[in-house]
């Protein structure tokens, strides 16, 4: 049985200060995605590099763009920086890091122009559920759940119009 985790927020205000400024100088004004109508474009982030590059392997054999692939937090924000994908596949225990502060560095609360996260992991959505809601990320996906379509459908299901006017979910 396929279970993913869709979170749905009222807007919060939160002071992000720094913080929302870097995440925007990351993203830049200009920031687009699909320019050709395919698949959105996404880097995934695992301290596992064989889970990893089989995700990057399944997601574009499906559709998808990967532009990247970041084994550590340090790796994933430059990544993000330089590639500026519309997603960020963000495993929850990125080894010693935590995956949850990265998504919190890359999606803030209210930053707009950041890249929509989806958190990952071999964890059960019933065993991360409240920590996933208390994150910025769009959702959560189970790994071995892990597909285009189930990426698809968190992302229309979180509304998001990306810089290119496509909303999420409705490129294709």
């Amino acid at each position: 049985m396929s279970m993913i985790l869709n979170i749905t927020r009222q807007p919060q205000r939160r002071d992000q200060g720094d913080l929302e400024f870097r995440v925007a100088a990351m993203r830049g004004a200009d920031a687009c995605c699909n320019p050709e109508g395919v698949g959105f474009g996404l880097v995934v982030v695992d301290d596992d590099r064989s889970f990893a590059d089989v995700a990057r392997g399944l997601l574009e054999r499906q559709g998808e763009r990967v532009l990247g692939v970041a084994c550590s937090s340090a790796e994933a924000v430059k990544q993000v920086a330089e590639l500026r994908p519309d997603i960020v596949l963000v495993d929850m225990a990125l080894g010693d890091e935590c995956g949850l502060e990265l998504a919190q560095l890359l999606a803030p609360h209210e930053c707009r122009d950041a890249p929509l996260v989806i958190l990952i992991s071999a964890y059960s959505p019933c065993d991360v559920a409240e920590l996933v809601a208390a994150s910025p990320a769009a959702g959560f996906l189970p790994k071995s759940d892990l597909s285009a379509d189930a990426i698809r459908q968190i992302v229309a299901s979180s509304g998001r119009v990306f810089a290119s006017g496509h909303l999420a979910g409705k490129n294709r």
